[in-house]
């Protein structure tokens, strides 16, 4: 029997419009479509699948506003069994290691977790170093990058892909795991799984209940801070030629004076 933990993240949809607070430049998370990051549907369907090749329970895991519950019920909705959702103002602006601290101490009130799956890296901070925080913090083996998880009674195998190759991980349980996009295509959830979602536990907890500092969280409590951020500025027009029946020159003498050719 595995019992499993997926974080989960909810993300600005990249088809959306998406800009910082002119405030503090954290990123305007109100501004744009909300949805589940891509790679967390991953992770939960390799978690899915390893349940479904033996026994055990999914629960998903989100640190986040209360509008992540959205993401919390996609994964509910494929197949996860319940969810625990910390959601708390104080979270707000913080950094790698704050995060890290945070999911931690969530990690803390699942009882008898066997597996942690992440994505290897969002698709907003693109940071990629919390699942390996999260294993330091936690005192566990991190086999990170994975593009093929087994899983062998009380032991883990796993497939890493880098830009040097393939390497053949081994680890005993408990221990975190981050998936890459190769690693699975995710299912759809089906009616039955929608509706079935909205009955499904959700356990919301604050930072108080985690017993980590507030003065680690947020921006005050960041390692680096924002001081200045700028839109980028709009594209220049091209410059058009008109063919004359010298177009081609005309283009030559462009490329050359932009030292093309």
């Amino acid at each position: 029997m595995t019992n499993i933990v997926v974080l989960v993240k909810q993300v600005p949809d990249t088809y959306s419009e998406r800009k910082l607070n002119e405030s503090d430049h954290t990123l305007d998370r109100e501004s744009a479509d909300a949805v589940i990051d891509e790679i967390n549907e991953r992770a939960v369907e390799e978690a899915l699948k390893i349940k479904e090749a033996g026994e055990g329970e999914v629960t998903v895991l989100c640190v986040g506003p209360d509008r992540a519950t959205d993401a919390i019920r996609k994964a509910l909705s494929m197949g996860a069994d319940k969810a625990i959702h910390v959601s708390d103002e104080a979270l707000q602006g913080s950094d790698l290691i704050a995060t890290a601290k945070v999911i931690a101490g969530a990690l803390g009130k699942v009882d008898g977790y066997d597996l942690v799956i992440a994505g290897n890296e969002a698709s907003d901070g693109r940071g990629g170093a919390i699942p390996a925080m999260i294993a330091e913090l936690a005192g566990l083996p991190q086999l990170t990058h994975a593009r093929e998880v087994t899983v062998d009674g009380s032991t883990i195998k796993v497939v890493r892909e880098t830009e040097d190759g393939l390497t053949n991980l081994e680890a005993s349980l408990p221990a975190v795991v981050s998936v890459t996009e190769k690693i699975n295509e995710p299912r759809y959830p089906s009616f039955k799984g929608i509706m079935a979602a909205k009955k499904k536990p959700v356990e919301t907890l604050t930072v108080g209940d985690l017993g980590v500092d507030t003065a680690d969280l947020g921006l005050s409590g960041a390692a680096s801070t924002v001081l200045e951020a700028a839109p980028k500025p709009p594209r220049a027009a091209g410059e058009r030629v008109e063919d004359d029946g010298d177009g081609g020159t005309k283009v030559a003498e462009y490329l050359v004076g932009q030292k093309l050719i």
